[in-house]
């Protein structure tokens, strides 16, 4: 039996714990036999612990990707497990999307953590959210974009574009700006601007399609479809948007967070990146293997390969990269904003990027780290 003081010594104080109610145990520095000393240590350490709370982690990453090759690295992780190699136990929930404007809805709804996307579509689901909703954590794609025109279409120097019908993959996303902006430093009015250029919004397959039917005179495009409408639609590529931007080099997809899930799971993001970036160096060392993996899944998930020859031409007109180009993007957003696809103030990017994940891990491989 404990004495009257020893019941005292022993009893427990009330506090609150991360909002719980826990107890404080007092223990004796009295004359305590070791066997009630050792049940008391033990019981404060299970009160201890008991008392503790820690933040959930999650057990699934929902991640996004196209199923096109400027997302080589979503697409050919997924399919070798790489990814879920680098994340354990962690399920990876894959969401295949076909355009930036409806994964920035999903992120939106909470119903997405990572994908590869345009800068166009992160730009504008930064700027709507007030630069709440997402960050840029590292570059997958630099290049793979051209304005292909038809060979029987008379179009051989600027000018010629005046009166034609270019098309674009989606109105307001990377390509459709880029297009835009081109031609009206060319001089030309649009046709909403009471000019007779019209830039017309059709999805890929369509332009595809249509440039077969002679309906459309050119499109600027991202890749494959460049390269598809050279070889399969009398297409010629009258300009390779590299030639418009600083070292060749600009950004045509790249990898967003939700900020939220980023804040609540450094590590795992961490690793996601890890895996980024060691597929990205297997890509570049072996480029052939890499095509085949590459073109076997988009079979899987459209249901057609691309012909050798087409995914050979892409390919040479694009790099893959981690590095997100910053510059690009500002590039492509101040054209957004001439555009009128901004709003009326010219948004503040200054917090869309957080590299530090990529950089830690790029030190750690001993890498370059990327501004």
């Amino acid at each position: 039996m404990h004495t009257k003081k020893q019941r005292s010594a022993i009893s427990g104080q009330r506090s609150a714990v991360g909002g719980r109610q826990s107890f404080v145990l007092r223990l004796p520095s009295l004359r305590l036999c070791s066997g009630q000393a050792f049940v008391l240590r033990l019981l404060s350490f299970v009160l201890l612990l008991c008392s503790c709370t820690t933040a959930p982690q999650t057990n699934v990453v929902r991640l996004g990707y196209f199923p096109n090759i400027t997302h080589a690295q979503a697409v050919i992780g997924v399919a070798d497990g790489t990814f879920a190699r680098a994340l354990g136990d962690v399920k990876i929930d894959v969401k295949v999307f076909n355009a930036g404007p409806s994964a920035i809805e999903a992120m939106f709804a909470g119903q997405l953590d990572i994908t590869y996307i345009g800068p166009n579509p992160a730009i504008n689901g930064y700027v709507k959210s007030k630069g709440e909703a997402l960050r840029i954590i590292a570059g997958a794609t630099s290049g793979g974009a051209v304005l292909v025109v038809r060979a029987d279409a008379g179009i051989n120097s600027p000018a010629d574009f005046r009166g034609k019908k270019i098309a674009t993959p989606q109105l307001g996303n990377t390509q459709d700006v880029a297009a835009r902006a081109w031609l009206m430093k060319q001089g030309f009015r649009l046709k909403e601007q009471g000019g007779d250029t019209q830039v017309i919004p059709i999805a890929n397959p369509d332009i595809l399609a249509l440039f077969q039917k002679k309906e459309i005179d050119a499109a600027w495009v991202p890749e494959p479809w460049g390269a598809r409408l050279v070889h399969q639609a009398n297409g010629k590529i009258f300009l390779d948007e590299r030639e418009l931007w600083q070292d060749g080099q600009f950004v045509t997809a790249h990898v967003i967070v939700s900020t939220k899930f980023l804040k609540s799971n450094p590590a795992l993001v961490k690793k996601f990146l890890a895996a980024h970036i060691e597929l990205t160096q297997r890509i570049n060392a072996d480029p052939a293997s890499a095509k085949q993996k590459l073109n076997a899944e988009i079979e899987r998930l459209t249901g057609a390969a691309l012909p050798t020859a087409i995914l050979d031409d892409a390919w040479a007109r694009q790099t893959i990269t981690y590095d997100p180009i910053r510059a690009s993007l500002i590039g492509s957003a101040e054209a957004a904003f001439k555009l009128g696809f901004l709003g009326d103030t010219m948004p503040n990017l200054d917090g869309i990027y957080d590299l530090t994940l990529l950089n830690e891990v790029l030190r750690e491989k001993n890498l370059p780290v990327v501004k």
